[in-house]
């Protein structure tokens, strides 16, 4: 959801370059960003570096010795896994990955409320980052002079769907939520991992519909001066890209990669 924040800047940047000048301040608050872009992107980066290697410390084969643990070992065993002398159910590999990883039948079959859940918030986060991503392209090559498409155009076709996902993945939250307090066996199968999760999650998505708000004037917005709209932004975007990047491979949201991966070695199926 970390478009709100470019999108408030276009608005300001569109006012400011009328005039033939960008300030510094927004120099700065763009800058503060990119650099934490790249801190974030960094411990991500090493945190995958981490798994890989752990990852390669396991055997190649049936009774073969483990491997010395190269990052390289993992990838090699995954495309032999892949390949039709690999094991498994033979399942076709886009079969697998929009069944198995995108739509997520087997949650559905084992439980409708779990996948319920799953599903929204996995749908909504991955369609909000996409989105965010898209945004923040069209920012920078607007930035540097390439005019294929106004950022506050952009901005206007990706506001009704920003709003729907970001909604889907609040009702996976609120439903997740739900299943942690009243549902017995998710209850008692709770730990702290995913306490963590669900409340970072809840303060991203919180903030993400406040920062709008103000910016937008909706209720979200709470009456909030319009003034509070870029620092509110900042905050919400600071906290999404180092929960929802950096802590990933350190994180439970490392399934969300590793998943997709197991079922592509395993190739699918029931």
């Amino acid at each position: 959801m970390s478009m709100e924040y470019f999108s408030g800047l276009t608005e300001s940047a569109e006012i400011v370059n009328s005039l033939g000048m960008l300030t510094e301040s927004m120099r700065i608050t763009f800058a503060a960003v990119m650099i934490m872009a790249m801190i974030s992107f960094a411990i991500f980066m090493i945190g995958m570096y981490i798994n890989l290697k752990k990852w390669g410390l396991g055997s190649e084969g049936y009774g073969l010795k483990p491997s010395n643990g190269s990052i390289l070992t993992f990838p090699k065993t995954l495309a032999y896994q892949m390949s039709a002398k690999g094991h498994g159910h033979g399942q076709n590999i886009f079969v697998t990955l929009i069944l198995d990883a995108l739509l997520q039948r087997r949650a559905l079959k084992r439980s409708p409320g779990r996948w319920l859940m799953h599903i929204a918030i996995f749908g909504g986060w991955i369609a909000l980052c996409i989105m965010s991503v898209a945004m923040f392209v069209v920012e920078i090559i607007h930035m540097v002079g390439i005019h294929i498409i106004s950022p506050e155009v952009f901005r206007e076709m990706l506001s009704f769907p920003n709003d729907v996902f970001s909604y889907i993945l609040l009702f996976g939250i609120i439903v997740a939520i739900f299943r942690r307090l009243f549902v017995t066996k998710a209850r008692e199968s709770t730990i702290a991992f995913d306490s963590v999760l669900l409340i970072g999650l809840t303060i991203i998505v919180v903030t993400g519909f406040i920062a709008d708000g103000i910016r937008n004037g909706t209720f979200w917005g709470m009456g909030m001066q319009s003034d509070l709209a870029p620092p509110a932004s900042l905050f919400h975007v600071v906290i999404s890209l180092f929960f929802c990047i950096a802590y990933i491979p350190f994180s439970k949201y490392m399934h969300m990669i590793a998943g997709p991966l197991t079922l592509m070695a395993n190739k699918g199926g029931e």
